[in-house]
């Protein structure tokens, strides 16, 4: 029978031909073979997440690395400390009073007891310890502020219910090379996730007019809050890195992605958010 097939083979096309090349080949091989892979045992590391804002009082979450296939529900440490150092030398101890920040959609274990005042220039410090010995540091420096000059928007010849505006933003990039920003438009609230969000580098337009825009996505009369941060190199790199380990994430075919952390002695992001914001309704 496996002789009538190949004779068979001479009368194919190149493409039939090879489809059944594959087939003999695979016949009688097993297709599925069970492996059992023993994972490395890692100890559990603190993961922060913590975004001073100038003018509000600070607040982070404090987590603790899981095993990859163990419940996705956060492990949350109780007897951990939070030092929060300011530019003068004050400290603020921040204490643990879980809660729900309902405008930026984020959960905190830690909260600290006054504003922060914070100019571009300052550097803060951040030390964490518990019980178990575990030691998290990290330094973050406020970057400049670097203004909006125009927001405007246009929309496009289609009909009526086809109508639709994109939103161009514009600012001028400073002299000194090594600038890293995130652009941002949400639709009526910050509390909802963004419609658009990019982080753009200066590499090829340094100390030049940057402009920033979106697709043909917005409505008439859509409320929109456009932000434009500035961030430093590390948090640049942090944010990179995360989208990275989302598209590789079940994905067979991509390189597995480290998240390069801001802190020391654990994971995750320590920064101070410079940024400026305008709101627009799309007429």
């Amino acid at each position: 029978m496996q002789m009538e097939r190949i004779k068979r083979v001479f009368s194919m096309t190149p493409f039939q031909a090879a489809l059944l090349w594959i087939s003999i080949l695979l016949t009688g091989c097993g297709l599925q073979k069970d492996i059992d892979v023993d994972l490395p045992a890692y100890p559990a590391q603190l993961v922060v997440e913590f975004y001073l804002m100038p003018g509000q009082v600070p607040q982070l979450t404090v987590t603790e690395t899981t095993e990859y296939l163990a419940s996705p529900t956060p492990a949350v440490p109780r007897d951990v400390r939070v030092v929060l150092s300011a530019p003068s030398g004050l400290k603020d101890t921040l204490q643990f009073d879980p809660g729900y920040d309902s405008l930026m959609q984020k959960a905190y274990t830690h909260r600290g007891t006054t504003p922060v005042q914070a100019r571009p220039g300052d550097t803060f410090t951040l030390d964490i310890t518990d019980s178990k010995g575990r030691h998290v540091t990290g330094t973050a420096t406020m970057p400049a502020l670097v203004p909006i000059d125009t927001v405007e928007w246009k929309f496009n010849d289609k009909p009526d219910d086809q109508r639709r505006a994109y939103v161009l933003l514009r600012f001028h990039d400073p002299d000194t090379p090594g600038d890293y920003y995130r652009f941002q438009v949400h639709r009526d609230s910050i509390s909802r996730d963004p419609e658009v969000d990019y982080t753009p580098e200066d590499r090829l337009n340094n100390g030049q007019e940057f402009s920033l825009g979106t697709s043909y996505e917005f409505e008439a009369n859509d409320t929109l809050i456009i932000s434009l941060f500035h961030l430093d190199r590390s948090y640049f790199q942090f944010l990179q890195s995360v989208q990275d380990a989302r598209n590789a994430n079940g994905n067979p075919f991509a390189q597995p992605s480290a998240i390069k952390s801001t802190v020391q002695g654990g994971v995750g992001v320590f920064t101070v958010l410079s940024y400026q914001r305008r709101t627009i309704i799309v007429k």
